[in-house]
């Protein structure tokens, strides 16, 4: 059991007579490893300051990981921008009727983005898109194929619950046939993409119409079963409430003590550019930091916690790794357009090795590149890099 002493700059916290009694009660389960309520959950939110929250996440963080920070060397494919769902928050999709005015890869194209990667030491391929009607079932098995036949090493992650659900139901299979087909077809792993707020009050006034908190769990739990592990999302910043994402936060916790398939939880922050909510304010800085702490203080049972840079930016996301954070994404390659198009500060999201590496180095953490499923490949703490590496492009 972790004791107080074991933190010292939590127990100073915690003997300021000022500190709401409920907070100082919080404090005392976080350092003896105890899980929290939904009602605390929630006090966190309400009361606790960012300092106080900060210390608690990073006494988390620091115990479970050390000063060890996750990246992988990933790029991402993005069949299509086409979509027939219309989520208010979305920058990017667009709708059928409008395609033109959107992308539409076909197999051989999606092929040669994986070719362009020949030689390089990339571990992972990131497949996830709109939700286009003629990209169906028997479309990505032939996709998925093609891409293990010709680089078996690279590791196949793909496929948001949203999509997933609109393929199964088109092509009338199960969720538990579905997933089978598109796992003997090479999908190892899937994103966490689609989650939004579960809570069906917000959801309605997000998206409406794509699928639900019960199928979206679902579909993931058929896939933990199948023995694929899979992240988790939350799309926070806009509508919700406190309360919604402890509801939110609390459903994939109960998930994951069952299946324990979920790899990593990634708060995804609302961006207003160019959407139907684009009257809604970003929120704050100090805000997505309060809400990594508190996300790292109540999913006791997600091994990771992951800051996705290219929404949040690489400054504020090195600042997460104060916050409990233990994961940065990957290297990503500028191929992916999802936050940029919502006016996310990385325009290009692309980033080197050394560059990925040295941006945790300065936070004073341990960059190691990790594959999907976070074995361990390299450590580079050690690694002296060159004015040239950090310059490449």
């Amino acid at each position: 059991m972790t004791t107080r002493n074991d933190h010292p700059a939590v127990a100073t916290l915690l003997q300021d007579t000022r500190l709401d009694k409920g907070l100082k009660t919080i404090g005392e389960k976080v350092l003896s490893a105890e899980r929290l309520t939904p009602e605390e959950g929630l006090l966190l939110f309400e009361k606790g300051e960012l300092g106080y929250l900060g210390a608690l996440a990073n006494a988390v963080r620091v115990r479970m990981h050390g000063d060890k920070t996750y990246f992988n060397r990933n790029f991402h494919i993005e069949p299509t921008n086409v979509c027939v769902f219309t989520c208010k928050f979305c920058s990017y999709s667009r709708l059928y009727k409008n395609r033109e005015e959107g992308w539409e890869l076909s197999i051989d194209q999606m092929l040669d983005i994986v070719k362009k990667y020949d030689g390089q030491p990339v571990t992972e391929v990131h497949i996830v898109g709109g939700v286009h009607p003629k990209m169906n079932l028997d479309f990505f098995v032939e996709l998925l194929q093609k891409i293990r036949a010709h680089r078996p090493d690279l590791h196949l992650k793909g496929f948001t619950a949203v999509e997933l659900d609109y393929m199964f139901r088109k092509a009338k299979v199960s969720v538990e046939e579905g997933m089978r087909i598109l796992h003997e077809a090479g999908l190892q792993s899937m994103p966490g993409g689609g989650a939004e707020i579960f809570h069906p009050d917000i959801r309605a006034q997000i998206c409406h119409d794509k699928v639900d908190a019960d199928g979206w769990l679902h579909i993931h739990k058929t896939a933990h079963l199948l023995g694929m592990h899979t992240n988790a999302t939350m799309l926070y910043g806009h509508l919700e409430q406190f309360w919604h994402r402890i509801d939110h936060m609390e459903r994939l916790r109960s998930l994951q003590d069952e299946t324990k398939g979920f790899n990593t939880f990634i708060p995804l922050k609302f961006r207003n550019k160019d959407n139907e909510m684009a009257h809604i304010p970003e929120t704050s800085v100090v805000e997505d930091l309060r809400l990594y702490a508190v996300a790292r203080l109540y999913m006791d049972n997600f091994p990771h916690l992951k800051a996705y840079w290219p929404m949040l930016g690489r400054n504020t996301a090195q600042l997460t790794l104060s916050f409990g954070v233990n994961d940065l994404d990957g290297t990503i390659d500028d191929t992916t357009k999802i936050y940029s198009m919502a006016g996310s500060e990385e325009q290009n999201p692309s980033m080197n090795t050394a560059q990925l590496a040295m941006l945790i180095k300065q936070a004073g953490r341990r960059p190691v590149e990790r594959d999907t499923v976070y074995n361990e490949i390299k450590d580079y703490t050690d690694v002296v890099f060159s004015e040239e590496e950090l310059m490449a492009r």
